[in-house]
């Protein structure tokens, strides 16, 4: 008997955690993950996607959290996630 499997590509992100670090960035990318308009507008307009919130919910970021998210030029959600945890790494 011939089976067809569908193989799936996955992405995973961590953020690493920081002491001072808010929830919001996680907020941030738990909005994008679930909605692809707001993660296409956070990939190609962050500040508009931050400044507009998503479904009526602001994000409260600190300015560095802010400052970092609009800086990166990011292709892709894990892209801005590797990223933006790289930056807190350091």
């Amino acid at each position: 008997m011939i089976t067809s499997q569908t193989f799936r590509k996955t992405n995973s992100f961590t953020l690493a955690p920081k002491p001072g670090n808010s929830s919001e960035l996680s907020r941030v990318f738990a909005a994008a993950v679930i909605n692809s308009h707001f993660c296409d507008m956070l990939l190609n307009h962050p500040e508009q996607a931050l400044q507009s919130g998503y479904f009526g919910e602001s994000f409260s970021l600190s300015r560095e959290e802010y400052d970092l998210i609009v800086s990166i030029h990011a292709r892709s959600l894990s892209d801005l996630a590797a990223q933006v945890n790289r930056a807190l790494q350091s």
